[in-house]
């Protein structure tokens, strides 16, 4: 697998010259015959990475009783889509359902959409998430209208970023590259003016040698769905190892086993992910006319929403190796050595909501708009 996805990219580099970050990312992560996503089960234990959904029953139980939160705060729509970006291996929703047939009304009125491209986890979702008679869409561009509810927890990062380089006078872009035998490097474009636009307007002046990212494809998604939220009633939260506000300095890793590689070494075989420029994210999606709260800390935001009272509760009733269990995941989900600190969490929201739990004082307003 990793040897034909790696000759693929070689290949199009002897064809095209350097690739961007951006598009070797896309490849080896996303190619349908032999990318990342699209051939292996990159999830849990057994897999090269693992998810706060794997961690703990609670998570994915608190992000369902928020949801139904805001559903009850839009007037109770029925019917009202749920969508789940990057739904792994379905452990999320299914803790999420299970704590949603607890609000009358709220489960029946639900309509599962998962935005899934590997056929890989769409097996394990439909395994797990079946009876809820889920509807599987390529991009978030193809979920139907109507009152929405959206999750997005560690989707983000694995979008495509690309990488520019700060020179001695203008910015140049970084490129994947074939080395004199033909193994992956990075190369810095020519500066250019042009590139230099392309770098957000608060890192420009950044020092020499600084590299500053950005993540096209993770404003598109900002942009649609503030637009979308802004004619149509809803809420989305996002879940990401990430920053804000906006900084320079490189993030692109990969992980294989759990441990950490080279992100040029074994494309295909490795999950690639970067850290999320919250600000930028959250920008783009209030240009689109939505409303954003945070971000917020993930301990701030599940501390806020009870994860601990939750844990009192499952532990009362637990043996004590399920206590201990329940006590490690909650604590990797909670403290600042952790998940707590570094995962952040963002709402995306209809205008003139409520602020949800877990995000007060917290709001962006909307720019003003041009007379």
């Amino acid at each position: 697998m990793t040897e034909e996805i790696a000759a693929k990219i070689a290949k199009r580099i002897r064809t095209e010259g350097p690739l961007t970050v951006a598009a070797y990312m896309a490849m080896a992560l996303h190619d349908p015959a032999n990318g990342y996503y699209s051939t292996g089960a990159p999830i849990g234990a057994a897999g090269d990475f693992t998810t706060a959904p794997e961690i703990s029953q609670i998570y994915g139980e608190l992000i369902g009783l928020w949801c139904a939160d805001r559903w009850r705060r839009v007037g109770r729509p029925d019917p009202v889509i749920l969508a789940e970006l990057g739904p792994g291996r379905g452990v999320l929703m299914g803790d999420f359902l299970r704590a949603a047939r607890t609000v009358p009304g709220f489960c029946s009125a639900l309509r599962l959409h998962l935005v899934e491209t590997s056929p890989v986890l769409r097996v394990e979702q439909q395994r797990r998430l079946g009876d809820a008679r889920p509807v599987w869409v390529e991009r978030i561009g193809d979920l139907p209208d109507g009152p929405m509810l959206l999750i997005a927890n560690e989707f983000l990062d694995a979008l495509p970023i690309r990488q520019f380089v700060r020179g001695a006078k203008y910015w140049s872009e970084r490129m994947v590259a074939l080395d004199s035998e033909g193994g992956f490097v990075f190369v810095d474009g020519p500066e250019s003016p042009a590139v230099s636009l392309l770098v957000p307007a608060g890192l420009r002046g950044s020092p020499a040698g600084a590299i500053a990212e950005i993540s096209p494809a993770a404003l598109a998604v900002a942009a649609l769905l503030g637009n979308r939220l802004a004619r149509q009633p809803g809420a989305a939260l996002f879940i990401d190892y990430g920053y804000s506000p906006s900084a320079p300095g490189p993030t692109l890793r990969a992980l294989s086993r759990h441990r950490a590689i080279s992100p040029l070494t074994a494309p295909g075989r490795a999950d690639l992910s970067a850290y999320v420029d919250f600000a930028a994210f959250a920008e783009a999606a209030v240009i689109g006319g939505a409303q954003t709260h945070g971000p917020v800390s993930q301990s701030r935001f599940l501390e806020a929403l009870g994860a601990r009272v939750r844990l009192a509760a499952l532990s009362a009733r637990a043996t004590p190796s399920q206590r201990l269990a329940l006590e490690t995941g909650v604590r990797r989900l909670l403290h600042v050595d952790e998940m707590g600190e570094l995962f952040k969490v963002l709402a995306v929201v209809s205008p003139g909501l409520q602020v949800p739990p877990g995000f007060e004082n917290s709001l962006r307003e909307p720019p003003p708009q041009a007379a």
